[in-house]
């Protein structure tokens, strides 16, 4: 594995709490993206999850499926995400995977996306509809190009738990809830019992998304684990300001950030 690479990743978690922003790449468009990203990595945002929007994103709730369909009519496709990365790695160094569908790997033949993903700075891969039984058909290649391939873990994981965490890279996505992404009012997963198995199993950084979108709720997640992931909230502020997000985005960010930075 590149260390570059790995190295990057390991950089969100290393000074405390990590805040993880999600952003679908090209919602509006790819221009809007680039400030969004740049306000949230200026406001404390530790990694970037950058979405290639896909039609079907079987994970997504209303927000981020919304999102997908803003991005694709408005004519974004991945070879345009790849250009605009290569653009955004010019100024912006911390760490960014790609969030996206298997499909959407595929058929762009999964040697020659991951290949450009380690060319253009992505540093991993979080692919949702990959479950751990059927990761063979990316890691190899992933770990051939130094990116890590993020595993999921769900609260119906269970025994699987451990199963996951030994063979984890980059950090783990702990899903809060079950279901889809979205805000929601409470999260009533024990979470704290899954970091635990967790931690018997791996080093690797955990960090917990779905359903956080509030300064309380990241507080209390981050206490449980070494990051909270956010998307829809942030999503969200993209729908109503459009193309004037990234300062309403970046206040965001820092409010997050700041209910976690002293944990």
């Amino acid at each position: 594995m590149t260390e570059k690479h790995t190295n990057r990743i390991a950089k969100a978690f290393d000074h405390g709490k990590a805040f993880v922003a999600f952003i679908t790449c090209g919602d509006p468009d790819l221009e809007t993206t680039g400030k969004v990203v740049r306000q949230a990595a200026a406001n404390g945002a530790d990694l970037i999850e950058l979405g290639i929007p896909f039609s079907d994103p079987t994970a997504e709730g209303p927000v981020i499926q919304g999102a997908n369909i803003r991005a694709l009519s408005g004519g974004v496709t991945t070879d345009k995400i790849f250009e605009f990365v290569k653009e955004l790695r010019k100024d912006v160094d911390i760490p960014m995977v790609f969030m996206t569908y298997a499909n959407v790997v595929f058929s762009y033949g999964t040697e020659k996306f991951v290949k450009i993903c380690s060319e253009i700075g992505i540093d991993g891969l979080i692919l949702p509809d990959v479950p751990y039984e059927e990761k063979a058909d990316f890691q190899p290649t992933c770990q051939k190009y130094g990116l890590s391939l993020i595993s999921m873990i769900a609260p119906t994981s269970h025994d699987r738990i451990a199963m996951i965490a030994k063979e984890a890279e980059g950090f783990l996505y702990i899903v809060s809830s079950l279901g889809v992404t979205g805000e929601r009012q409470a999260i009533t997963t024990d979470v704290g019992a899954i970091v635990d198995v967790v931690r018997q199993n791996t080093d690797i950084p955990c960090a917990i998304g779905f359903g956080i979108s509030t300064p309380d709720q990241a507080s209390t997640m981050a206490q449980k684990a070494d990051g909270v992931i956010v998307g829809s909230a942030i999503v969200r502020r993209l729908a109503e300001y459009g193309k004037d997000a990234a300062e309403p985005v970046g206040a965001y960010v820092k409010s997050m950030k700041d209910a976690i930075a002293d944990l």
